[in-house]
């Protein structure tokens, strides 16, 4: 529960991820070399960046996700956050987030990295950073009725093969 406690686990997840293509094997040595010159680079006090905590949230059968109108970024985006000094790791840190932020309780996290990505965003520090996104994949129990929380506009599930144009996200 410490801040080398998160940045251990997001060096381990990023040195024994496979990256399926070579631009996110450049953002994972990217990555790699931010924490190795970032020791807090984990927590959202490293203003010049740091490792936030992503779940794409998959409905029980995979034909669905679960996203989140985000209002400062103002799309439909996955699950997540930043990570907090009293998470773990950065595995527990999008769990945590993802039953936050979908009020679902009963949500299942596969191990290792479902991908990556980099953001440049205003957060909640109030000056321009990046996010470094670990994303997670995550499976609701079947009739899950998601809860939108006050960190979002609206909440819903959307058919993997018809998502919304604005958005980014890593399906594979």
């Amino acid at each position: 529960m410490t801040a080398e406690s998160l940045h251990a686990s997001a060096t381990d997840l990023l040195e024994t991820w496979s990256p399926p293509t070579s631009s996110d094997q450049s953002i994972r040595q990217a990555m790699l070399a931010f924490l190795g010159s970032a020791p807090r680079g984990c927590l959202r006090e490293h203003a010049p960046g740091h490792i936030t905590a992503s779940a794409m949230v998959f409905s029980h059968d995979e034909r669905e996700v679960l996203l989140t109108l985000h209002p400062r970024v103002g799309l439909w985006i996955q699950l997540g956050g930043h990570c907090e000094e009293t998470d773990d790791t950065v595995l527990g840190a999008a769990l945590r987030e993802a039953v936050e932020e979908s009020g679902i309780d009963d949500l299942t996290i596969e191990p290792g990295l479902y991908g990556i990505q980099a953001h440049p965003i205003t957060c909640s520090l109030g000056v321009p950073t990046r996010h470094l996104d670990l994303v997670f994949k995550i499976k609701a129990p079947k009739a899950a009725v998601p809860v939108r929380s006050s960190e979002s506009t609206d909440l819903r599930w959307w058919p993997v093969d018809a998502l919304p144009a604005d958005t980014d996200l890593l399906l594979h």
